[in-house]
């Protein structure tokens, strides 16, 4: 994936060694209106995400040779590789869910799922994607050296790009466009992802972890992406 692939905004890959659920959800996404493509293991995956940019990536966990978490941390680990993902984890793998957030998964699903949610899923997270940004204006925020232009979807620290998933640059954005307000994690779920019954507070949890590691100075004491303790998190202006 030395390249930049070309970019398939319609196509859905589907990476899973279960024929029949590879079947199943490729049939709930082709109704939708996708174009699907497959693949059976990590090395087929490499192999497909080295010639194409699909709209997103449904990812098991669990799969032969080279397994999810992998394939996860090397596409994040490649300049285009900020395509979305939805992982797929088996019911109780809390330690995989956790580990492919932080290693930058927009989403995840546990086996066994509804197709339908999971279609819903992906429609929630490529909306993430493709918005211009979680606010009423298109203007630029610019706290200190801190700059993100949300028509861009861009973010640069000193003059510098940041390299975010979309769902980080969302959650950025939401915080920093309300700056001082303190959010709960249920509330930052439905604001940023779109839902909350799904998915574990924890989640959040990863994502600011993630941002911190990308713009504080000093992750283990964040100026901007601040914690109100038994409450939830906040942005500070004056952080910096």
């Amino acid at each position: 994936m030395s390249s930049p692939p070309t970019p398939e905004p319609d196509t859905i890959l589907i990476v899973d060694d279960e024929p029949s659920v590879v079947e199943v959800v490729a049939l709930y996404l082709q109704r939708e209106g996708f174009h699907v493509r497959t693949a059976r293991d990590g090395a087929e995956a490499l192999l497909a995400l080295s010639g194409e940019r699909p709209a997103l990536v449904i990812l098991d966990v669990m799969l032969p040779h080279i397994d999810g978490l992998s394939i996860l941390r090397r596409l994040r680990q490649n300049p285009a590789g900020n395509v979305p993902v939805i992982l797929l984890t088996a019911r109780g793998q809390e330690v995989d869910r956790i580990a492919g957030l932080d290693l930058g998964a927009d989403d995840y699903v546990t086996k066994p799922f509804s197709p339908a949610e999971l279609v819903s899923r992906v429609r929630a997270v490529l909306r993430r994607a493709a918005a211009p940004a979680l606010g009423q204006s298109d203007a630029p925020i610019i706290h200190g050296e801190l700059r993100l232009d949300p028509g861009a979807r861009e973010v640069t620290l000193r003059g510098r790009p940041v390299e975010l998933t979309a769902t980080e640059f969302n959650l950025l954005w939401f915080l920093a466009a309300h700056p001082r307000q303190v959010f709960r994690r249920d509330k930052l779920l439905a604001e940023v992802w779109g839902y909350a019954d799904y998915l574990d507070p924890s989640t959040v949890t990863v994502h600011i972890r993630r941002l911190r590691e990308k713009i504080e100075r000093d992750p283990a004491k964040p100026a901007w992406l601040q914690t109100v303790w038994g409450v939830g998190y906040k942005f500070d202006p004056e952080g910096e």
